[in-house]
């Protein structure tokens, strides 16, 4: 099992034209993150993409890049890059560049996004949501196939014969489809034969276990090999060295961001009492001493059979120097046993 990061890259909302020190200071810790999971020994770097205020990371790629000036062997993969509302040409340009920056270390996670502001940002209608996935997905796949294309659709202009430019390192960049809580799209995984990633933001991991069933029986009925196909866990996560300190930690940040989501969204506000709980042997939040943590990532390994996990970082709220410890952590003694 591959053990990586990653981080949506949450900052505090400056609402100003220029001059934002913040994000600025945010930006450069995420690099240090980087940095520090390449020197821990991790084998993934995960950067999520967002076009909200509280979300410094619209470009997961320009920041993979950065992370790549300063790292040697760690992988560097979005998560995700909501292909529904970008155009999969420049995306491909992107990553083709990221990966020869990073001599080789690129990925995509393409996925539909948590959140819907990108769309009527970028000029997409909603009600396009999955026609808008699918067809951008499909020429995201033709790209990394062909040099040169031929494509038609329906929601971006035909290309006739064009070549796209610069081809990446790699003979094809890896690209997954993350979900949430979609099962089509794991189907779509597993009928494409894609790997997939999937985010378990809430609810017991068990509850997700038909997700990749899904993914598995699909990709069978397509003719793929199911068993070499990808699959990634993504969880909320942080390590301490005791359980008390990880969950004192953490609980100020995740609440912070759960509670805002939660006033979009009609949530109850969310209490200490939740989070003990989330952080449980079989629940969502991978929150506690190392041991805990090769526990936990042992038990979704017998129900998933993933080849890889993602933990997902909190930035605001916590203190910079107790995610880096966190990170360090999992690489150094978390991962030898795993």
């Amino acid at each position: 099992m591959e053990l990586g990061i990653s981080s949506f890259g949450e900052v505090a909302p400056a609402h100003v034209a220029g001059g934002d020190r913040a994000a600025a200071q945010r930006m450069q810790e995420l690099v240090a993150l980087g940095h520090q999971a390449d020197e821990a020994g991790l084998d993934v770097v995960a950067i999520g993409e967002h076009h909200r205020a509280d979300y410094l990371v619209s470009t997961p790629e320009m920041v993979l890049a950065a992370i790549a000036a300063v790292t040697k062997k760690v992988r560097l993969t979005s998560a995700v890059t909501v292909l529904s509302s970008t155009d999969p040409v420049r995306t491909f340009q992107n990553f083709a560049t990221l990966d020869l920056i990073s001599n080789g270390r690129a990925e995509i996670i393409a996925g539909r996004g948590s959140f819907i502001e990108s769309f009527p940002l970028f000029g997409q209608d909603l009600s396009d949501y999955d026609e808008l996935y699918a067809e951008k997905l499909g020429l995201l796949m033709q790209l990394n196939e062909q040099e040169v294309v031929t494509w038609k659709g329906k929601h971006r202009p035909a290309v006739a014969g064009k070549g796209v430019y610069p081809r990446p390192l790699q003979a094809k960049l890896p690209i997954s489809i993350g979900v949430g809580g979609t099962p089509a799209s794991a189907a779509r995984a597993g009928s494409l034969g894609l790997g997939l990633t999937i985010a378990i933001l809430g609810g017991a991991p068990a509850q997700y276990v038909g997700f990749a069933d899904i993914f598995r029986q699909a990709a069978q009925q397509a003719g793929h090999d199911a068993a070499s196909l990808p699959l990634c866990i993504n969880c909320h996560f942080h390590l301490a060295e005791t359980a008390k300190q990880a969950a004192d930690e953490f609980f100020p940040a995740y609440a912070l961001t759960m509670n805002r989501i939660g006033r979009e969204r009609g949530w109850r506000p969310f209490t200490r009492q939740q989070f003990d709980y989330l952080c449980g042997p079989e629940g969502p939040l991978f929150v506690g001493t190392p041991q805990q943590i090769i526990d936990k990532l042992r038990y979704i390994g017998q129900i998933f059979g993933n080849t890889r996990f993602i933990g997902q970082l909190m930035l605001e709220g916590m203190p910079h120097e107790a995610v880096l410890r966190s990170t360090e952590l999992f690489g150094q003694l978390v991962k030898p046993q795993i």
